[in-house]
């Protein structure tokens, strides 16, 4: 009987084979490497924003604390953008006529609110209640970064979820004294997270529900 196929046609349906089954790894890799690129998660990027505030000046060099500016931080899901009028509590009477704080003066005579760019930006279908986390002596560092240091804020996080999950699955390496949530850490808040953890009833929630709602 006549040979159908030519000798070599094994040869080649191996390595068409091995090579689609190459691209589709390859393929894959470089999807993962692509979405945790810090192109793509915007790690250390620096947004622009209508004002150049530095948090390194107001926090780290003045003192100020976070729920001056971020008023609702401890009693609701969103931490709260500061209203110009947080600013002009000061800078009417400081820099006043700074070039640099012109946007904030027009928005206070206008009475059009600053368009802040969110940097700590999660997705709509995620779901992230701040007061809890608060109380449950969670630092703000913790997912913000050291912004007591930073002359413009950036994120240093992914904010993917293996991200909040690794934190979700062991919270006692991360939970610190309730009244240390809003400052840098101090040598005297180390040592003591998992008892904190039992005492503030921290819980470890991983189900979908628990962000997705």
């Amino acid at each position: 009987m006549a040979q159908i196929f030519h000798p070599l046609t094994n040869v080649v349906s191996r390595a068409t084979i091995f090579g689609a089954l190459l691209l589709a790894g390859g393929a894959v890799g470089l999807a993962y490497v692509v979405s945790t690129s810090d192109y793509t998660t915007q790690v250390d990027f620096v947004r622009a924003q209508p004002v150049d505030f530095s948090h390194e000046h107001h926090v780290g060099g003045l003192g100020i604390d976070c729920r001056y500016c971020h008023t609702t931080v401890e009693k609701s899901a969103f931490a709260g953008l500061p209203a110009t009028e947080i600013c002009m509590n000061c800078h009417s009477q400081i820099w006043s006529d700074s070039p640099k704080l012109a946007p904030v003066r027009e928005s206070f005579r206008t009475g059009k609110p600053l368009a802040w760019t969110r940097v700590t930006d999660l997705p709509d279908f995620v779901h992230f209640q701040h007061s809890i986390h608060v109380q449950k002596g969670i630092r703000c560092s913790i997912c913000h970064g050291d912004v007591d240091e930073m002359p413009l804020t950036r994120r240093t996080s992914t904010l993917h979820m293996k991200w909040c999950l690794d934190c979700h699955r062991a919270p006692e390496q991360h939970v610190g004294p309730r009244s240390a949530v809003f400052r840098a850490p101090a040598a005297g808040d180390k040592g003591e997270s998992e008892a904190l953890a039992t005492q503030y009833q921290v819980r470890k929630p991983t189900d979908c529900s628990a962000c997705h709602y």
